[in-house]
């Protein structure tokens, strides 16, 4: 199958790594032509993921059209941020001729001026192709080195699905598929928030018995989220919601997590964001899913404590204090 990945961040290379390992036909187009040149001449991408090489079968383009003129697949491998000029980009060029009937958003997060997810936005753009998600637990260095991990495929109901999950499948990275759409890119969105607040209690030392808690009724805080939103139960307790969830809040590549960590170490949420090269998809996300609760009306009290330390310049400890002295109530 004849892949195309928009976007050569770490995400986006390391997929384009295990799809060609894997067989598949694998052009990958950074969104910038520096970066581009960079890449085919020195095969590695020093910056998203160094010290993986870039095999000669994955093909380098600096140009967008001609590889999605080739395309069967297209992954959408930008930040949310990036989404608008993604858009953009494939509206110049599209053509009715066009292999591609499918696009998959890798990117995890809200796009905040619509207020849609990924996938809904890109399907204002592309009325006539198949839309979907991949997601879940997945560090892209292990992706890129080849060790095991899973994955969920969500798409509408496309006859395509099931060839695109056997085209990335293999030994090293197994593919579930899913009709949530909107559930799976829920999950993928909502645990970047958690993650910065289960970074938070490991920068203020609160220990493990107070990360576990945290983790435990944030995971029950997505699922009253999402589901009052469209999604499915089950995709959060799946790969996208308490896999991710779990990944995303304990590894020590997760800059999510790492964010936290400086916050509750009493780092300020202004210098952590200051030139930063890459995206806290969470800080973003977390004035978005709060101004949609508050407007749903859904009770949300550790989303809340978190919007109010990143853009209210509350202490972590007095949103601890809030947390903790909560009248108390039933677990359910």
């Amino acid at each position: 199958m004849n892949f195309c990945i928009l976007g050569a961040g770490a995400w986006g290379t390391a997929m384009a790594v295990h799809l060609a390992r894997n067989g598949q036909t694998t052009t990958l187009v950074p969104r910038h032509y520096e970066q581009a040149l960079n890449l085919a001449s020195e095969r590695e991408n020093k910056l998203y993921l160094p010290g993986i090489e870039l095999e000669q079968e994955i093909q380098i383009s600096c140009e967008t059209m001609p590889a999605l003129m080739e395309a069967e697949v297209v992954l959408i491998a930008c930040p949310v941020a990036g989404l608008h000029a993604i858009a953009n980009s494939i509206n110049e060029v599209l053509l009715s001729t066009w292999r591609a009937h499918t696009f998959l958003t890798l990117c995890k997060g809200w796009e905040a001026n619509s207020s849609l997810p990924p996938p809904s936005f890109m399907k204002r753009h592309l009325k006539d192709h198949h839309i979907g998600v991949l997601s879940g637990p997945n560090n892209a260095m292990e992706v890129a080195e080849g060790k095991p991990a899973a994955i969920v495929l969500a798409t509408d109901k496309n006859s395509s699905a099931i060839s695109i999950q056997k085209a990335i499948s293999d030994e090293k990275l197994r593919v579930y598929t899913s009709n949530d759409v909107t559930g799976v890119s829920l999950g993928g969105a909502l645990k970047n928030i958690y993650a910065i607040g289960a970074g938070i209690c490991v920068g203020l030392g609160l220990g493990d018995n107070a990360t576990a808690a945290f983790l435990t009724r944030a995971l029950h805080e997505m699922v009253k989220i999402g589901t009052k939103l469209g999604g499915n139960v089950e995709s959060f307790y799946g790969l996208s919601g308490f896999g991710d969830l779990i990944a995303t809040s304990t590894g020590n590549w997760s800059r999510n997590r790492t964010f936290g960590v400086e916050i509750g170490k009493g780092n300020t949420v202004e210098k952590l964001l200051l030139d930063r090269r890459t995206v806290v998809e969470g800080f973003n996300a977390t004035e978005t899913f709060h101004q949609i609760c508050k407007q749903k009306k859904i009770e949300t009290p550790i989303l809340e404590e978190t919007f109010g330390i990143l853009h209210e310049g509350k202490s972590p400890s007095n949103a601890l204090h809030k947390l903790m002295t909560r009248n108390l109530r039933n677990e359910s």
